[in-house]
C-alpha cells in the first residue's frame, strides 16, 4: 500500500487530478468520510471509478491526499503573507486575518482535516499520515518563526517548535469553535488569543 500511495502522489497531476481533490473535499464536507464513496467522487469529477481505485486504492488515502495538497497550499500563503511582516504586530495580526479568512471562505478545509484526524483513531496507516503531516507543517511554521526571530521581527521566548504547535492548537480550536457556534461573537475570544500569542512571540517587558 505505502508503494502505491508513493506512485499515486506521484504521478496524479494536472486539472483533472484537481477535480478529483475537489471532488472528495466537497464530498466530505457535506458527507462526512463514511459518506463518501468513489461514486460519488468520481460523479461530482467528471471521472471514473475506476481511476479513483487506480490513482489511490481507497478512500481514505484520496482524503490523506486532499489534507495534504490542502496544507501545501495553505503553507504557501502563509509564507507570502508573513515575508511582510515587519513587526510582531505585523505578524499576529495576518495570522487572525489568516483564521478569519479561513473560517469565512473555506470552511471545508476545517471540516476535512478533522474528518482525518476521526479516521486516524480507527485507522493506523492514517495515524500514521496525519502525524507525518503534522510534523511538517509544525517545522515549516518554526522555520518562519525562526527565520522572523533572526530578522528581529520576533522575540521568541520558546522553542520554535514548541511555539508553533500553540499557534496550531489555538487555531485549530478558535476555528472549531466558530464553526460550531456561528452566532456568536468571537471577538473577544481572539483577543485573548491575540494576548497569548504576542506573549510568546513579542518583548513585551
Amino acid at each position: 500500500m505505502e508503494a502505491a500511495t508513493t506512485e499515486s502522489r506521484r504521478s496524479l497531476t494536472g486539472d483533472k487530478a484537481q477535480r478529483i481533490v475537489d471532488a472528495m473535499r466537497r464530498s466530505v464536507a457535506r458527507r462526512g468520510s463514511a459518506g463518501s464513496t468513489f461514486d460519488h467522487v468520481a460523479r461530482e469529477a467528471g471521472v471514473s471509478r475506476g481511476l479513483l481505485h487506480y490513482y489511490f486504492g481507497s478512500k481514505e488515502q484520496l482524503l490523506v491526499e486532499v489534507v495534504r495538497r490542502d496544507a501545501e497550499l495553505r503553507m504557501g500563503v502563509l509564507d507570502d503573507r508573513l515575508a511582510e511582516a515587519r513587526t510582531a504586530d505585523d505578524f499576529i495580526d495576518l495570522l487572525v486575518f489568516s483564521l478569519e479568512e479561513l473560517v469565512r471562505e473555506d470552511p471545508d478545509f476545517i471540516t476535512v482535516v478533522f474528518e482525518m484526524f476521526s479516521l486516524s483513531q480507527r485507522n493506523d496507516e492514517i495515524a500514521a499520515e496525519l502525524a507525518e503531516l503534522l510534523r511538517r507543517t509544525r517545522e515549516h511554521v518554526a522555520a518562519l518563526l525562526a527565520a522572523k526571530h533572526g530578522e528581529g521581527v520576533l522575540h521568541l521566548h520558546a522553542e520554535p517548535e514548541a511555539i508553533a504547535e500553540v499557534l496550531f492548537a489555538l487555531g485549530d480550536g478558535i476555528a472549531l469553535r466558530m464553526l460550531a457556534d456561528r452566532e456568536r461573537d468571537f471577538t473577544e475570544t481572539i483577543a485573548a488569543g491575540v494576548a497569548a500569542v504576542r506573549a510568546l512571540l513579542d518583548d513585551v517587558s
